[in-house]
């Protein structure tokens, strides 16, 4: 069969995609390899999908061009994605900035997608797999579990596969090799928004343990970047949104075997010094209390214990016996904990891709590749990854509406 426009994908920005092109009269078919749409969607926010973000700077958007997440940003914004929604049923609820349906339910705003392509006539084909693009473009062959074939023609695609992150979602790369089967180079995958694991033996102890911390990453003793708010350990690292934050850079670091680690601040609103004189008051305060007793009501009591032993101070020695010395050490553990990092957590536990088709490649005013005529990208197949908070929904929603919008033209 024909069409004017065929998109791979039916996840975020191909939905969208398929919406911006069929609203300008084209016909539209997804083609779908699970057996629904939407299936990330429906798992972000806990289930209650945090859609968009009313903060938006260039700083929420990585990419190995900072510019061009921005540039795609301006032709469909904010504004435009919350009246997007609106107009389609979504009303939206606003929680520190985080934006949700009023509903809080991820199926909503999948529901509200799928109803405007089936009054679109937007055709989607599920269980089908795109195998290849051949000529005369653009000719896809599609695969089915029980390996029987299908052919369907368009004038325009768009491939919107997603990345590798989540792979029990649908994402497994395969829109990678279709882009380089049309001559697009690929920033290399890697997990972002993820884990980090660490082999030092500490995490088991503190496992489970939550506290708020400034967390610096650092590769080949050079900071990399650095975020702040509840960090969780482990009984393999770290955990926690700052860290989820920082993983995108950690992440390349190690992939060029670099040396990483985190430098954790647990007293941020002290400096060294105000510190040590806390330290020292409440030591003297209690001169028979033990060390670790004296860190009762700063810290959790597991992280007491491994802030004394990373010291090389011993738990029961007595406040009364501290010296300035064993007061300096105590301190600078807590303001420079150092955990040591060996590896990020896999795709499977990933939110999301860092890497992916090349922005180099790509026309950031219509998201048309600069390889191919009529070919286009959208989503998380693109380098480009958003932090925590709707970042990457938001991306998805303006590079499928700008994709499509100029597919159809």
């Amino acid at each position: 069969m024909e069409y004017d426009v065929i998109i791979a994908g039916a996840g975020a920005a191909g939905l969208v995609a398929a919406i911006a092109a069929a609203r300008k009269g084209k016909s539209v078919l997804i083609i779908e390899k699970n057996t629904k749409a939407g299936k990330k969607i429906l798992a972000t926010g806990n289930g209650k999908c945090n859609f968009t973000n009313l903060h938006q700077t260039p700083e929420c958007y990585r990419s190995e061009d900072s510019k061009f997440a921005m540039k795609v940003l301006s032709n469909f914004d904010l504004n435009k994605t919350l009246n997007f929604f609106e107009n389609l049923g979504i009303f939206p609820k606003e929680r520190n900035g985080y934006v949700y349906p009023f509903s809080e339910q991820a199926s909503s705003v999948v529901s509200v997608l799928l109803m405007e392509c089936e009054r679109l006539k937007v055709e989607i084909s599920y269980n089908e797999k795109v195998k290849s693009v051949i000529r005369p473009d653009f000719t896809v062959v599609t695969v089915r579990p029980d390996n029987t074939e299908a052919i369907y023609y368009g004038k325009k695609l768009i491939i919107a596969t997603g990345g590798c992150a989540s792979p029990n979602l649908g994402s497994d790369g395969s829109g990678y090799q279709l882009a380089k089967s049309f001559g697009h180079s690929i920033v290399k995958p890697l997990p972002a928004l993820v884990s980090l694991k660490s082999p030092d033996k500490f995490c088991k102890t503190v496992s489970g343990v939550r506290t708020q911390a400034k967390v610096t990453a650092y590769a080949s003793s050079k900071p990399l970047s650095q975020e702040e708010g509840e960090i969780i350990f482990t009984d393999y690292g770290i955990s926690g949104i700052p860290v989820m934050q920082l993983s995108r850079f950690v992440s390349k670091a190690l992939d060029k075997k670099e040396e990483v680690f985190l430098i954790l601040d647990f007293f941020k609103e002290y400096t060294n010094d105000e510190l040590k004189k806390l330290l020292t008051v409440r030591c003297s305060q209690n001169p028979n209390k033990t060390l670790e007793e004296m860190l009762i009501g700063l810290f959790n009591n597991k992280l007491n214990y491994i802030l004394i032993k990373e010291a090389k101070l011993d738990p029961v020695l007595k406040c009364k016996r501290l010296s300035k010395a064993d007061i300096n050490k105590l301190a600078g553990q807590i303001k420079n904990f150092k955990i040591r990092i060996s590896d990020t957590n896999s795709f499977d536990f990933a939110q999301v891709t860092a890497g992916g088709v090349s922005t180099s490649e790509i026309n950031p005013d219509t998201l048309e590749s600069k390889k191919k005529k009529n070919l286009y990208f959208a989503g998380e197949i693109v380098d480009v990854d958003g932090t925590c908070g709707g970042y990457n929904l938001q991306w998805a929603w303006s590079s499928g509406y700008i994709a499509g919008s100029n597919a159809a033209k």
